[in-house]
């Protein structure tokens, strides 16, 4: 007896709309299919000027709210027609929705991701399960990252000081060291400045196997300006998004220096693997137990970033979780289904010692 679900995520980047179908039982958790669906470019645009700009009209966010959970809809369906499958065999689906700001710290933290799950559940007649950070917010959690959870049901091996990093729009790791508290936390940026820059230079999406980033040289003095940034010095646990790291934080860190923009696109690679390393270096291992860093996310596609963690982390064995046997584009939306099955399961699926939450709580709302 399958037990299924449908993981829906859409990342910092807004590349597309990742889709999975997952069998999950307390024992188990087994992708069966997967897709990733185009956004709209206007869409898109549209939220980035939004997340961005940081301010818009209450119309204009009812609007992209609706039109999110009509399209998060319109690509369910089509997944179900895609590969045969009858809604009724779903048990729920689990969506994380579109982050369009995210502020755990402040005198009143919140946390706001958009594409209305009312509409998923109406227009694919399937329970939909959505809001998956903010109850841990209420606890005093910072929201993120929720992953975790997920990597250490999954990827958790008692023999080996194993390490999870998605590289995404932003980066986080989730760290699965023996006989320690699972922890994890967003280490700094990921894709988000690389596709920007490129995309304000070359009208390109994203730099597509760093090959601009290969013409360039790493600029020292604008790596050690953007190295200072204040939110790399701040312990764990800790969570960031594109509010912080946009075009206009760069724009700023570049004030003084007149530099190719390969040369920046370059120095901008540097600086995510940097981040990731300098925290692992950091990690107080198992001694004599082999240490494995699985890669997922879009990064895990740029050969400049795998090949400049190898290098500044000697000790590591830099994998993919592909050679895990989970399709690392997948990742994130087979989380998600799984924390849509702990929902419905009433299963705790936060870690306390990744969010900072008071205690582990059951996550997301039930929608149908």
């Amino acid at each position: 007896m399958q037990n299924l679900y449908i993981g829906v995520m859409s990342g910092t980047s807004m590349d597309g709309v990742d889709i999975a179908l997952v069998d999950i039982t307390a024992s188990q958790i087994t992708s069966l299919a997967s897709n990733c669906y185009l956004m709209p470019t206007d869409l898109k645009q549209q939220l980035l000027t939004l997340c961005e700009a940081k301010q818009t009209t209450l119309q204009n966010l009812g609007e992209l709210d609706h039109r999110l959970g009509k399209l998060f809809a319109q690509n369910i369906n089509q997944f179900l027609t895609e590969n045969n499958i009858d809604k009724h065999q779903i048990k729920a689906i689990g969506c994380h929705g579109q982050t369009i700001y995210h502020a755990p710290t402040g005198s009143y933290p919140f946390t706001m991701q958009i594409g209305d799950a009312n509409i998923i559940a109406a227009k694919t007649g399937i329970t939909t399960i959505a809001d998956f950070r903010r109850k841990d917010m209420a606890y005093g959690g910072q929201g993120a990252p929720l992953v975790p959870a997920f990597h250490k049901a999954a990827l958790y091996d008692p023999n080996i000081n194993r390490v999870v990093l998605n590289i995404g729009g932003i980066s986080n790791i989730s760290v699965l060291i023996p006989n320690q508290p699972v922890i994890g936390y967003d280490t700094g940026p990921g894709n988000v400045l690389l596709d920007s820059w490129i995309n304000q230079n070359l009208q390109k999406p994203y730099d597509q196997d760093a090959i601009w980033a290969k013409t360039g040289n790493i600029n020292t003095d604008l790596l050690n300006i953007l190295m200072q940034e204040n939110y790399l010095q701040l312990p764990a646990p800790k969570s960031t998004g594109r509010e912080l790291f946009n075009l206009p934080w760069l724009y700023q860190k570049l004030t003084g220096f007149n530099l190719k923009a390969e040369n920046i696109q370059a120095t901008l690679v540097e600086f995510t693997a940097l981040t990731i390393a300098n925290e692992l270096n950091k990690l107080p291992l198992t001694n004599n137990l082999p240490c494995e860093l699985l890669v997922c996310g879009g990064g895990a596609k740029n050969p400049l970033i795998m090949q400049r963690l190898s290098i500044l982390l000697p000790k590591w064995a830099v994998l993919t979780t592909d050679e895990k046997g989970i399709k690392g584009d997948d990742m994130e939306a087979i989380a998600f289904a799984w924390l849509a099955y702990c929902k419905l399961n009433n299963i705790p699926s936060n870690i306390p010692e990744v969010t900072g939450a008071s205690q582990a709580v059951s996550l997301g709302v039930i929608y149908q």
